[in-house]
């Protein structure tokens, strides 16, 4: 496994739309370890969440975990969820607006409306169309990847950028506990 470059706002692989896969090629010894090599990359990095153009790849394909996340306390546990071309079919009306941040925006935060509950459906590792129901700080990061998929930032979802923050001054004056 290896931990690959993340790509920086500016880049244009984060503003591109990125490419299906084809099922066959899921299962493919290649692709696993790419699916590999993408966890081990957010691990490292300490993130809930990376989408391949954040790693200069344009692929449908989104890796989340929430652990014990220092970046996002009291949040998760979610478990490693793989989602390869994944489609949100229906998100609930009722948002609520949060903090997000971003490997490839780093060192900002802001607030993002975002719905409150998803119906996804997507490929999993092995190659299978699974379909769930995700709610609370898992759906909040499944839009934030899928945003990726489709060239968008956080920046671009966020209201107002009054609560642009970097991310020392969010420690000190906006992050609650």
């Amino acid at each position: 496994m290896a931990i690959l470059k993340v790509a920086r706002l500016g880049h244009p692989v984060i503003r591109a739309q990125a490419e299906p896969i084809p099922k066959e090629r899921i299962v493919s010894p290649e692709f696993q370890r790419f699916l590999d090599d993408m966890v081990e990359t957010m691990r490292e990095y300490d993130g809930v969440g990376l989408a391949a153009p954040q790693v200069h790849v344009s692929a449908q394909v989104a890796v989340i975990e929430v652990t014990d996340n220092r970046r996002y306390p009291g949040e998760g546990p979610v478990p490693l969820t793989i989602l390869i071309n994944p489609k949100i079919l229906a998100a609930s009306k009722k948002q609520r607006l949060d903090w997000e941040g971003c490997l490839s925006v780093d060192e900002l935060r802001g607030q993002v409306p975002r719905a409150e509950s998803l119906e996804v459906e997507a490929y999993n590792r092995q190659g299978d169309k699974v379909r769930f129901r995700a709610q609370g700080f898992f759906a909040r990061i499944i839009q934030h990847e899928c945003d990726h998929l489709g060239g968008k930032v956080f920046l671009d979802r966020m209201v107002t950028l009054a609560t642009l923050t970097h991310l020392r001054e969010f420690v000190r004056y906006w992050q609650e506990g």
